[in-house]
């Protein structure tokens, strides 16, 4: 059986520019299985993944082609998703592994996991989802949710009046929900750092910046951040307000419960099991349902107001913070998987 790991990526997985739970999922995983005595090989495969119309399949192709008889891949999912046809094209001499993010819900997926060997997905839910979506064997499907490191508790404020929103500024995330919810919020007192990319959703980035600049100070939106710069974010915050209209678990949300900050989230997908919630423990947070400008604006606004709330999720986040999986954890779920992939692929 090799031990060699072939982990193919969309371009620029480690652009500082670019940040995203995806990206930091794959580049923890590659580092993850080296140390755990793979020969990891990392294919970066350029393309505006997943459509396969602005995509150049040859590119993935090309990757796949150039990996040894036998070996075991490991396939970003925005990637394998997209080319059902590449996949199926090495199926028989490669023992392939799809990573699944995000559920995208077309035929091409289906196709695409009925190729691989095994399906590696972040979330108990991801894989309900997938279950009931697609025809899968249920033993193919190895759920690996993502890890957070240990890093120093943020002290907070007593007024609570210091939010935090951390992803790339769109729709998506709800950032439109945030700014409508804050408008009606304008009586109390409250500051927002809103980091993330503003080039993936120009139009509502563009919305965000004018209500920025209409703020008199009170909203701030630096743009994505890493290392020093965005642990600073973190350790001035208060609470991260997370408003997404889809996750599939959240990896922001468990970077807020590490350092001990609570969190007012929509209710979707796999939040709760971020939160810690998956087995009805209440979470350190405020839940709101998908897309609900008042919940939103109720939620903020108890925040805001009561400081006995504010003690309770922040007794709750610091719980939470103690037993969150590890990074190994997730490596080693992983690292299972591709052992999987590797048994199942000489068999079939």
């Amino acid at each position: 059986m090799s031990h060699r790991a072939h982990i193919v990526m969309p371009a620029g997985v480690r652009d500082l520019l670019r940040p995203s739970g995806g990206n930091a999922y794959d580049v923890r995983v590659c580092a993850g299985l080296a140390g755990r005595g793979w020969s990891v090989h990392e294919h970066e495969v350029d393309g505006a993944w997943p459509d396969p119309g602005a995509a150049d399949l040859s590119l993935l192709a090309g990757a796949l082609e150039s990996v040894p008889d036998g070996d075991v891949v490991l396939i970003d999912g925005l990637v394998g998703s997209a080319a059902p046809k590449v996949l199926a094209a090495h199926a028989d001499r490669l023992r392939l592994a799809l990573l699944v993010h995000m559920p995208l819900g077309h035929a091409r997926e289906e196709q695409a996991l009925e190729a691989a060997h095994v399906v590696v997905v972040t979330s108990e839910w991801t894989k309900r989802w997938l279950l009931e979506a697609y025809r899968l064997d249920s033993g193919r499907v190895h759920v690996a949710v993502p890890g957070a490191d240990p890093v120093p508790v943020t002290p907070g404020s007593p007024d609570g009046r210091r939010l935090l929103a951390v992803g790339p500024v769109s729709r998506g995330k709800g950032h439109d929900l945030l700014m409508a919810a804050l408008q009606r919020c304008l009586d109390l007192d409250w500051r927002l750092d809103c980091v993330g990319s503003l080039d993936v959703d120009p139009g509502t980035a563009q919305r965000l910046v004018a209500w920025a600049e209409r703020s008199g100070g009170r909203v701030r939106m630096p743009g994505p951040l890493a290392g020093p710069r965005l642990e600073a974010a973190y350790a001035a915050a208060d609470l991260l307000v997370h408003p997404s209209r889809a996750e599939t678990y959240g990896m922001v949300l468990s970077e807020a419960l590490a350092r001990g900050l609570p969190v007012v989230a929509s209710d979707v997908g796999g939040t709760r099991e971020a939160l810690g919630m998956a087995d009805g423990v209440v979470a350190p947070a405020l839940l709101v349902p998908s897309s609900d400008v008042e919940g939103l604006t109720s939620a903020l606004r108890s925040w805001l107001t009561d400081g006995a709330e504010r003690r309770r999720l922040r007794r709750d986040a610091l719980v939470r913070r103690t037993d969150l999986p590890s990074w190994d954890d997730t490596v080693v779920a992983v690292h299972a998987a591709l052992r999987s992939a590797a048994l199942v692929g000489a068999t079939t």
